[in-house]
Order: structure tokens, then C-alpha cells, then sequence
């Protein structure tokens, strides 16, 4: 495909009028490669480069987003150099090569993103963002009310500082037909933004806790729903623009949080414009 303007591009991907597009590229809204353009006269082949709006792709057509409910013993990786089952063959949609959108190990279970959209992927798993994550824990006991605020204040582990975002007791999952209850004596719901290594089952087993259970229920605003186990589906629109719009929100937090005021005084990242106050890309559609 010929290089073509970056507002012919726009217009034509339904993102925006070409008068539109001008002034989104003039604001330096838009960018190829990563490199914003602000000049009218900024060109881009779809067939080699990536053009953004906000950070988020214009062009969907080459991305491909999946949901899969990962079950126990099988690998979160492209590739497993021991020849084990992966993710990715338990999603065979074939001509498209997909990635894990981070990790989820092996003893664990539930959500995993499959794409091969990678700025997407960044945005969700840089532990810089902390783009929230939800598990589902069973224990073999319940813990003390000390315990679960020792959760959210946190522990040393090696050297690191593990904790959640909130924790809390809830109520046992609901098996799938065909599916064995899962055993434990308690369950937990744990929120986590750091995304450290094998995190939930270092803190809890600082703290005494015998985990028998964790499952990814959460990234972001996915939820895993009634998805059976090893089974996988393609995320609608909405769903892909909701995670773009988590991750760029995070982002954005994180930015202001590391960047001084004039005044030298950190910009506190719940001054941030929530999910909902925000403009997604596609409102520029005419």
C-alpha cells in the first residue's frame, strides 16, 4: 500500500472528518510509530506503520483480541522451550500471531488476554500503569480480619514490598456444569496493581496462608463472566476500547504522579479525569 496522508487515513478508518483529522494532527494528537505528527502534510503506509490517535490504533483490522479462561498446568507463554501446552494452543485461530498479555503460572487459573496488539499489551502489564487485576483466592482457613488488613499494608518479602490493592472475604465461586467444585475453606478477593512475580502466593504465604485456589477473575474492566474452562472468545469493540481507555487512564496517573508542578508538589493521581469523563477516539466519528 502507497504512503498517504495521515487525514485521508483517519477519515477513511471512520475516526474522523478530514477537517477533523487536520486538527487532531495539527494538536499533535496523532502519531506513527510512536513519533507525534504535526504537520498537515504528514504521511503513513498502514501496511508498515502504526498511526494512533491518543495512543490508541485507528486501524483495528490487523489487531486481534481473545479471552481466555486459562486452565490449571498450561503454560502463559508464546513459546515453551520443554514442549509444553500453551496458552496459544488453546486458542488454534491460526494466520495470526497472537502473545499473552502478561502472566498468569502455571498452578494458577482464569483470565488471560491473547493479542497481537502490542501497545495495548504495555498498557495493560508496564508496572509503572498498575492497570488493576482481580483473583479469587481459596484458602485453607479464614483469615483474620489482621491478616487481610496486613494484605493491603503490606509485607517484606526478599527484599520486596508485596501487597494488594484491597482485599476481602467473599462468597464461593459457582462450578460450571460439568465442573468439580473447587476446594478450599475460604475464599478471597484480591485486587493487585504491581504485578510482581508470583505475588499473591509469596504474600499470603508470608502471612501463614495456605492457598489451595487462585484464579484471575479481573484485568481491568474484563471480567472473566461464564466462560468455561479452556474455553476462549473474541472481545467485542466496547470491551477493546474499554481496556485501551483503563490503560491509557493508568498511564496518564502515572505520568502526573512522576511529574512536579511548578509549584514542585506532585500532581495526586485521583485529580486525573475518570474513564467515563473522558473522550474516546471513536466520539470523533461523523
Amino acid at each position: 500500500m502507497a504512503t498517504e496522508r495521515l487525514q485521508k487515513i483517519l477519515s477513511n478508518a471512520g475516526v474522523a472528518s478530514r477537517r477533523a483529522a487536520e486538527e487532531l494532527i495539527l494538536a499533535g494528537r496523532v502519531a506513527v510509530n510512536g513519533e507525534p505528527q504535526r504537520t498537515l502534510g504528514a504521511r503513513a503506509d498502514l501496511e508498515a506503520d502504526e498511526v494512533t490517535l491518543d495512543g490508541v490504533p485507528v486501524t483495528r483490522g490487523r489487531y486481534r483480541y481473545f479471552a481466555l479462561n486459562k486452565p490449571l498446568g498450561i503454560i502463559t507463554t508464546a513459546h515453551d522451550e520443554m514442549g509444553r501446552e500453551t496458552v496459544l494452543d488453546l486458542v488454534p485461530i491460526g494466520g495470526v500471531q497472537l502473545h499473552p498479555v502478561g502472566r498468569l503460572d502455571r498452578d494458577s487459573e482464569g483470565l488471560v488476554i491473547l493479542t497481537n496488539d502490542g501497545h495495548l499489551t504495555d498498557l495493560l502489564t508496564h508496572p509503572r500503569y498498575g492497570v488493576a487485576k482481580e483473583y479469587l483466592a481459596g484458602v485453607a482457613a479464614t483469615p483474620s480480619r489482621r491478616d487481610l488488613e496486613r494484605m493491603v499494608r503490606g509485607v517484606e518479602v526478599d527484599g520486596e514490598r508485596l501487597k494488594a490493592d484491597s482485599a476481602s472475604l467473599a462468597a464461593a465461586p459457582t462450578a460450571h456444569p460439568g465442573e468439580e467444585p473447587a476446594q478450599a475453606a475460604a475464599w478471597l478477593v484480591l485486587v493487585l496493581r504491581q504485578g510482581r512475580n508470583r505475588e499473591i502466593r509469596r504474600l499470603l504465604g508470608a502471612l501463614g496462608i495456605d492457598l489451595r485456589v487462585l484464579r484471575r477473575i479481573r484485568v481491568g474492566p474484563l471480567h472473566l463472566g461464564d466462560l468455561g474452562v479452556g474455553a476462549f472468545r473474541e472481545l467485542t469493540d466496547a470491551e477493546v476500547e474499554a481496556l485501551y481507555a483503563a490503560g491509557k487512564t493508568a498511564e496518564q496517573q502515572a505520568e502526573a504522579a512522576a511529574a512536579p508542578t511548578r509549584s514542585g508538589k506532585a500532581v495526586r493521581p485521583d485529580t486525573m479525569p475518570r474513564d467515563d469523563a473522558r473522550q474516546s477516539p471513536r466520539s470523533h466519528r461523523h
